[in-house]
């Protein structure tokens, strides 16, 4: 079998897609169980790239393991037929593309290049600073459901194949994937929720020294109420260990995370830091001279590295 019998009735993204999406699965997920880089399958999804033979093979052995009698030849079905078979709604059809399950097509390969000038910058800024960041993080952010509340959120921060920061992060159920990008002194973050597949967009102040130890930004984000409500709130990253370089070794220790109890205990934050993601701000607080805006300036921030030796710290 071919790859490009793959693509005769819909694209192999598509079919990825909504295969996925059937499963309940995630790329992350199936990249691990596959043994292959998740920028690798994000490419297939995204119909930059088609699996090899070799991939296309352990692929289908996976999910026939989740859904018996699915076989090569499956890859062949038109998408409607492909959604009978793992008992979805057929994808509607707009004209142009098809979309699955509600989720908008694919973008194509030509619009992908009017953000190359971005990638590039973010890989050659990855090249000179990404190891400052590679490691295990922990968040602390208030709650926006729940006034009063604070909650962490655990994961990793490692280079991929694509030379892109992969940034995975969550708890409770919950997990954000997506790309950590430096830019002139900060890191801009873009994540989506692989549950309700909607954009979650940080910014953090970076670090002049070889290693970060803690970052403080801003995450704006529909908040997971009924309304899904765009909100924007402060936000801390802070390094809680370091790759050991074993990759299986490293994906274990981040789904160990992954599975612990995000919520923080109210009593344990210090103060500092409370304020912090506590602030005062808006018309009241500017006539006292304080922020009208929410705003994360480098004046007064939390962030700060640590030298190589450990001996200076900033």
């Amino acid at each position: 079998m071919t790859m490009a019998a793959t693509t005769e009735n819909g694209a192999f993204s598509a079919k990825l897609e909504l295969v996925l999406k059937a499963l309940s699965m995630s790329r992350g997920r199936l990249a691990a169980d596959l043994g292959v880089d998740k920028s690798l399958v994000g490419r297939w999804a995204s119909g930059t790239v088609t699996p090899s033979q070799h991939n296309l093979s352990n692929l289908t052995q996976l999910l026939a393991s989740k859904r018996p009698g699915f076989t090569m030849h499956d890859w062949d079905r038109d998408l409607e037929s492909l959604a009978a078979q793992f008992g979805v709604s057929p994808p509607a059809v707009n004209g142009h593309a098809p979309a699955l399950n509600g989720h908008a097509p694919q973008p194509r390969t030509e619009d992908l290049t009017l953000l190359a000038p971005l990638l590039d910058q973010a890989r050659m800024a990855t090249e000179r600073r990404g190891k400052a960041y590679e490691g295990f993080w922990r968040t602390t952010r208030p709650s926006v459901m729940m006034p009063g509340l604070f909650f962490h959120d655990f994961g990793m921060i490692r280079r991929g194949s694509s030379g892109m920061l992969d940034f995975q992060m969550g708890g409770s159920g919950l997990l954000w994937e997506g790309w950590m990008l430096p830019a002139e002194g900060q890191l801009f973050v873009i994540l989506y929720d692989t549950v309700g597949l909607t954009p979650v967009f940080l910014i953090f102040n970076g670090v002049p020294l070889p290693k970060a130890e803690l970052l403080d930004g801003i995450v704006t984000a529909a908040a997971l109420d009924a309304a899904r409500t765009p909100s924007s709130y402060p936000i801390i990253l802070e390094r809680i260990g370091d790759l050991t370089g074993d990759k299986a070794a490293d994906d274990a220790r981040c789904q160990e995370l992954l599975n612990q109890d995000t919520r923080a205990p109210v009593d344990g934050l210090p103060d500092n830091i409370r304020r912090h993601l506590l602030r005062d701000i808006g018309p009241e607080a500017a006539a006292k001279g304080g922020p009208l805006l929410l705003l994360a300036p480098a004046t007064g921030s939390l962030t700060r590295g640590v030298s190589a030796g450990g001996h200076l710290h900033g």
